[in-house]
């Protein structure tokens, strides 16, 4: 299950803090970002040690200026405080899970 996060320092607490984090954006009345949440969440079940974060964009208006976003829904991996993936709009769940899976081999 996804964290919530109200706030953009509850968003750099979590990257800060932990190794591994994956932030999703989404917005209230986005369809592709509701359908494919439960992807993301049941897809994390396979990578306990990715912490997985859900800011909405609507709540924290300032997480798209933040983090350069453009559209929802966007994934976004940080390894170590730094961003090493960046999807958006639409993610192919098979090709975010091999990525994922190849930047947790190199860590």
């Amino acid at each position: 299950m996804m964290k919530p996060v109200h706030t953009l320092e509850d968003i750099h607490a979590a990257i800060r803090e932990n190794p591994l984090v994956l932030l999703y954006i989404s917005r209230n009345e986005c369809s592709v970002c509701h359908g494919l949440l439960p992807q993301v969440e049941d897809m994390l079940k396979e990578f306990p040690g990715v912490v997985p974060v859900h800011a909405k964009a609507d709540e924290i208006p300032a997480v798209a200026g933040e983090f350069s976003i453009f559209t929802v829904p966007v994934v976004l991996v940080f390894v170590k405080g730094r961003e090493l993936l960046r999807k958006a709009r639409f993610v192919p769940i098979g090709e975010l899970r091999e990525q994922l899976r190849k930047i947790i081999d190199h860590i």
